[in-house]
């Protein structure tokens, strides 16, 4: 049987001094032998392979798997340069299509050309895949799996009992780190790429190194994945899918021609090793290892590692969830929201009564502007319209609540005062309408104009909706003001509305409107539009 080093499998290899020798607990290694006798490999009454000089290759974990000299192949291979996987202990293995008759089995056999050194006793030997031999007869002895020990050991004892503990996934990778080295690993250097739901941030690249006992943390964005560095780096290999790497400097140095492979070598690395750490729900996050023994990584550590790895991988999921929880309600709910929500304030009703300050910010001339540059650039600058809302009012110390449509609400809670609250409300949207008026090259260089509305008063701030999907927004008659406030400043000409209470603790120039009639507003309001810097 051959497994494969991918995503969904790990390798498990033990040293063993003979075939029957008694597994130790902590285990993980090869061993291959000489098959005394004739051996043939058959399928029906096909004849695959006849040899006296067959091999058998006993894994950890694993069925034996025969190889057979490529001359003592009688059905016919054809190459299948499409196909490779890779194993951390042999190598590549290349891939052959199996012909036997009429009958064609893809991708039936495999060997390995240019094997690691575990592997060097099976080089350019070939076995086939599980299934293609319908039988495989023995002149010798039959071969019989060995018998498998249950893993045990001080790293694996950590993991269970201590690991969890661990409040960030830096503190968990300091951790790991240690805990190799105590346990006799070679290892120099760990880094952990995990992939996180961020609209800005691909993910979270935690890099460890024994000699200063650090962690590095790292956020690579959505470009630096474009760049050339990372897309021909070991992470994106195995990211991709496709399989794990394992390259010993001095043995294998051309198997991948990883640009970052020699300046590792002039770190003093002599074997590097990049494994999936699946999470799961599928993806596939990365775990590289560095050596700078002389040796390299023994089999039976790098395999303990690799046995690990499954556990590791989950340790760093819980810690991925949160992360990724924290994200997505921030993304969709902003920070404050977000946190409440993260916090238990879940059940439709939860929330509290607060007094605040909300604006609402209307995009004008949307139908136009769409019509006019199209619905792709039209989209891209409603991006910016809601960018730059967003940025200014996390500045100011608000948060934005929802977009609607092509308008922002927004919440300036008032835990700071009546006049701070209002006085940020009023600066937000005077920055916002000054910023907007600033043609932006990266786009279609296009001016925008808003109408904005801003009241004060007590909101109810949490969940309304269904059972089963709820909103967490603002209601109250503050929240309905602000939105009029912001129509009415359309039909007169004024970019920003405000009633007379906010401007006022604003303090900034305003020009009294007197009490206006909005619609659905029961009484009159009286209201004042503010001025901007540059009118």
């Amino acid at each position: 049987m051959h497994v494969h080093w991918t995503a969904r499998h790990v390798f498990h290899i033990s040293f063993f001094m003979t075939v029957h020798a008694q597994q130790t607990s902590n285990d993980y290694g090869i061993l291959v032998e000489p098959l005394a006798g004739e051996v043939t490999a058959w399928r029906g009454d096909q004849l695959l392979a006849r040899s006296s000089k067959a091999r058998v290759m006993y894994e950890t974990r694993l069925a034996p798997a025969i190889y057979f000299p490529r001359d003592d192949v009688l059905a016919d291979l054809e190459p299948a340069p499409e196909r490779r996987t890779f194993c951390p202990f042999k190598g590549t293995a290349s891939y052959s299509h199996v012909r036997v008759g009429n009958e064609t089995l893809e991708n039936g056999a495999w060997s390995y050309i240019n094997a690691l050194p575990e592997g060097k006793a099976v080089d350019g030997l070939v076995a086939f895949m599980p299934g293609v031999a319908s039988r495989v007869d023995f002149q010798g002895a039959p071969i019989d799996p060995l018998p498998v020990g249950n893993i045990t050991g001080p790293t694996v004892d950590w993991l269970l009992r201590e690991a969890w503990a661990a409040k960030t996934p830096e503190e968990l990778t300091a951790a790991l780190g240690r805990k190799l080295v105590e346990d006799g690993i070679a290892v120099c250097r760990i880094s952990i790429l995990i992939w996180s739901l961020h609209p800005m941030i691909a993910g979270r690249h935690y890099v460890w190194t024994r000699d200063d006992d650090t962690v590095q943390s790292f956020a690579p964005s959505y470009e630096t994945l474009e760049s050339p560095a990372f897309r021909l780096s070991p992470l994106q290999h195995v990211a991709d899918g496709l399989g794990g790497i394992r390259q010993k400097i001095d043995s294998n140095p051309d198997e991948f021609n990883f640009p970052i492979m020699e300046d590792l070598r002039q770190q003093g690395v002599t074997d590097y090793v990049a494994m999936p750490l699946p999470f799961s729900d599928g993806r596939i996050n990365v775990m590289t290892l560095a050596s700078d023994h002389p040796a390299g990584f023994t089999t039976a550590n790098l395999g303990l590692v690799f046995e690990c790895s499954a556990l590791i991988s989950r340790l760093f999921e819980v810690f991925a969830l949160t992360s990724n929880a924290t994200s997505l309600l921030e993304t969709y709910l902003g920070k404050r929201t977000g946190a409440r929500v993260l916090g238990g304030d879940i059940r439709r009703g939860d929330g509290d009564v607060i007094d605040a300050a909300i604006l609402f910010c209307d995009l004008r001339h949307s139908t136009r502007l769409e019509t006019e540059l199209g619905r792709q650039a039209y989209v891209g600058e409603l991006n910016r319209f809601f960018e730059v809302t967003t940025d200014i009012v996390n500045a100011h110390e608000g948060e934005v609540l929802k977009f609607i449509g092509d308008a922002v609400l927004a919440i300036f809670p008032a835990g700071v005062g009546l006049e701070e609250a209002c006085r940020q409300a009023v600066a937000s949207a005077e920055e916002i309408v000054r910023r907007l008026k600033v043609p932006d090259p990266d786009t279609q260089g296009i001016s925008m104009h808003c109408a904005i509305g801003i009241a004060f008063g007590e909101v109810t701030y949490g969940n309304v909706g269904s059972r089963e999907r709820l909103d967490f927004t603002v209601i109250g008659h503050a929240a309905n003001i602000a939105a009029r406030l912001g129509d009415y400043g359309k039909v007169i000409g004024q970019e920003i509305v405000a009633t007379a209470e906010v401007a006022l603790e604003a303090g900034l120039p305003s020009i009294p409107l007197g009490s206006v009639d909005l619609h659905n507003v029961a009484g009159p309001v009286a209201a004042h539009a503010v001025t901007t810097r540059d009118d």
